[in-house]
């Protein structure tokens, strides 16, 4: 088996994106600002001193990150960081990320009496650097936050969470940040399926996943296929994508319903008009966000064949089919009026 860059050394993807989070930080542009000032703490000395630069910070949008990706993070960062006060907020039970890489979320929400939890999964050395790095800033790691390294492709899921302390049944948000692309289909399947597992009625979870037609190397996503090319060069490609128009059907077979599906130009909707309506920033076409809710009250009954993912593997239906049923569980609760 051929062993990927991220079990040998910390994720480069992981690494430009603190990057960029540190950059957004410091942009003083509303439109372009998100709130992860830590993030330039956790970046080595050269880089937090050319990033208070904005010269250098303007060379690094321009030039050096691939077309958009620069705004894509820093609205992922905004998306994200509303779920987690949110969850907060309404005073979850926990919250889980999967492949946490820098994210710095524990550190810069106040969470009363450490609750809820956090549990921050991520490949060992990734998750080491980030530890070492909080060392080294001397940034304290906060009361109820959890390191749990992992391997995705390897680890059985289930039991890491489990001893790790995650409860099962509890109300808890699931964060999937720059992750489900890295998977291949089997492993995305299964990761599915320990959620569903472990989250409780009234559970979130929020991810982003790549366009299924940028890995066919389709034209038509705005910087798409530059990215792509940008991570495959830093042995870290893309092995999954979904099909935006079969995400809800995807979700449906795992117990959630899609409550938000931004596409970039929701993002740019959102976040990248100015008063008078005017474009002022673009956003990478290549991924897609999705905040979705845990159902209350589930029956079980097997999806149907209708295919939703590209990836390494060919183009498969996304559970097995079963012909007795022939619909998805969403298809079925729409039909009910569950």
């Amino acid at each position: 088996m051929t062993q990927k860059r991220i079990e040998c050394k910390s994720s480069r993807t992981a690494g430009m994106t603190c990057l960029s989070r540190a950059v957004s930080s410091l942009d003083h542009r509303d439109s372009h600002h998100s709130d992860d000032a830590l993030a330039v703490r956790l970046l080595p000395r050269l880089l937090q001193l050319a990033v208070r630069s904005v010269l250098l910070r303007r060379a690094y949008e321009r030039f050096l990150a691939p077309a958009g990706i620069y705004e894509y993070v820093a609205a992922r960062t905004k998306v994200i960081d509303e779920a987690f006060r949110r969850a907060i907020d309404e005073r979850f039970d926990q919250i889980v990320l999967f492949g946490a890489g820098f994210d710095t979320r524990a550190l810069r929400f106040e969470r009363p009496r450490g609750t809820p939890r956090v549990f921050e999964l991520d490949a060992p050395l990734t998750q080491t650097a980030k530890v070492q790095q909080y060392a080294r800033r001397r940034l304290a790691v906060p009361a109820g936050l959890v390191f749990v390294p992992i391997d995705f492709a390897r680890d059985p899921l289930a039991e890491k969470l489990a001893a790790a302390g995650v409860r099962k049944g509890a109300r808890g948000l699931f964060i999937l940040e720059g992750v489900l692309m890295y998977l291949d289909l089997e492993s995305a399947r299964a990761t599915w399926r320990v959620i569903e597992d472990f989250a409780g009625p009234g559970s979130r979870a929020v991810f982003d996943y790549v366009d299924a037609a940028v890995l066919r190397g389709e034209d038509g996503p705005y910087g798409g296929r530059r990215l792509q090319r940008r991570v495959s060069a830093a042995g870290e490609p893309w092995t999954l994508g979904l099909e935006p128009d079969q995400v809800a059907s995807f979700l449906a077979g795992f117990g959630f319903d899609a409550r938000d599906h931004l596409s970039a130009e929701d993002l740019e909707a959102r976040y990248f008009r100015d008063e008078t309506g005017k474009l002022v920033g673009r956003v990478n076409g290549s991924h897609r966000i999705v905040i979705a809710e845990r159902r209350y009250g589930l029956c079980t009954f097997s999806p149907s064949s209708q295919p939703c993912c590209a990836g390494s593997l060919p183009r498969t239906p996304y559970l097995d089919s079963d012909p007795a049923y022939g619909e998805t569980q969403g298809d079925y609760a729409l039909r009910q009026g569950l």
